[in-house]
C-alpha cells in the first residue's frame, strides 16, 4: 500500500487526469443529451398540435414550430463543443445553428415583414454547412490521399 505523502507517479496521476477528464466529458455530454430529449419532447408536442389543435391556445403553433428548432441549435452547439472541434468545426456548427434559429424565427414570427428574410437567411446557411462539409470531407479525402501516397 502507498503512502500518502508518497508523491504519484506519473503512471498515478496520468490515471486520475483520464478519470477526472472522464467524468467531466460524462457531464458536459449530459446537457446537450437532455437538450436533444428536450426537443424531442417539443416535437412530440407540436405533433400533437397536428392531431388536436383545439386542444392549444390561439397561436400555440407558431410557438411549438420554433421551439424544437431553437433547441436543437443550441443542442448541437453544445454537443460539438464537448468532442474538442477544430475551429472550422466550431464555425461549421456555428453555420447549422444559426440556420436552425433562423427558421425558428420564421416560424415563431410567420406575420412578420421579416420573416421572408429569416427563412431566405435559413435556406442560405442550410446550403453554405452542406457546401462547407462538401469541402471538408473533400480536403480529408486529400490528405488521407497524400498521406498514402507517402508511404
Amino acid at each position: 500500500m502507498r503512502s500518502p505523502t508518497a508523491p504519484l507517479t506519473l503512471a498515478e496521476m496520468l490515471a486520475a487526469r483520464s478519470a477526472g477528464t472522464s467524468r467531466r466529458s460524462a457531464t458536459a455530454a449530459s446537457v446537450p443529451a437532455a437538450l436533444a430529449v428536450i426537443t424531442l419532447a417539443t416535437v412530440a408536442l407540436l405533433l400533437v398540435w397536428d392531431v388536436s389543435p383545439r386542444r392549444f391556445p390561439t397561436k400555440a403553433h407558431d410557438t411549438l414550430a420554433a421551439l424544437p428548432l431553437a433547441l436543437i441549435a443550441v443542442a448541437w452547439v453544445a454537443h460539438r463543443l464537448t468532442q474538442r472541434p477544430t475551429r472550422s468545426e466550431i464555425g461549421r456548427a456555428l453555420v447549422l445553428a444559426a440556420a436552425f434559429l433562423f427558421w425558428a424565427a420564421n416560424q415563431f414570427w410567420p406575420d412578420s415583414p421579416q420573416a421572408t428574410l429569416f427563412n431566405d437567411l435559413a435556406v442560405a446557411l442550410f446550403v453554405i454547412d452542406v457546401w462547407l462539409t462538401m469541402m471538408a470531407e473533400r480536403q480529408a479525402a486529400r490528405s488521407a490521399l497524400a498521406m498514402k501516397s507517402r508511404t
